[in-house]
């Protein structure tokens, strides 16, 4: 929830050690992930044609600032590559095993089979 009413949420009593630096950083991370998704889960909840546009624009601004912060934890943490790649190696190695599959597979989406409803068709259904 947000703290823009605590007047010192934004303050920090003393500098940061690196390694608070290096979790403040990935905290950071983590608050941008929920911000897409709720700017996503938002412009999935319309039908309303610039909302959906600027929300989903919004979502994809956050996603630039991901990149800016996983940078930054690069510099950083350099040792935190290291673990990407070995769960990047994981993966490739899981999807070898499926055939290959993951990107684009039939496997690799979750989406409903038929027509997808909007929230207006979930308003005409009721009542």
């Amino acid at each position: 929830m947000p703290e823009f009413l605590n007047p010192f949420s934004g303050m920090v009593p003393r500098k940061l050690t690196k390694e608070e630096l290096i979790r403040a950083i990935r905290l950071n991370i983590a608050a941008e992930h929920e911000a897409v998704h709720l700017y996503m889960a938002h412009a999935n909840a319309t039908d309303d044609a610039l909302a959906k546009k600027v929300l989903t624009d919004v979502a994809n601004e956050e996603r630039e600032h991901i990149g800016e912060f996983v940078e930054l934890l690069r510099r950083l943490a350099p040792d935190e590559a290291e673990y990407y790649e070995t769960g990047r190696h994981e993966v490739e190695e899981l999807a070898e095993e499926m055939g290959g599959q993951g990107e684009g597979g039939p496997e690799a989406t979750s989406e409903p089979e038929g027509p997808e409803l909007t929230i207006g068709d979930l308003r005409e259904t009721e009542g």
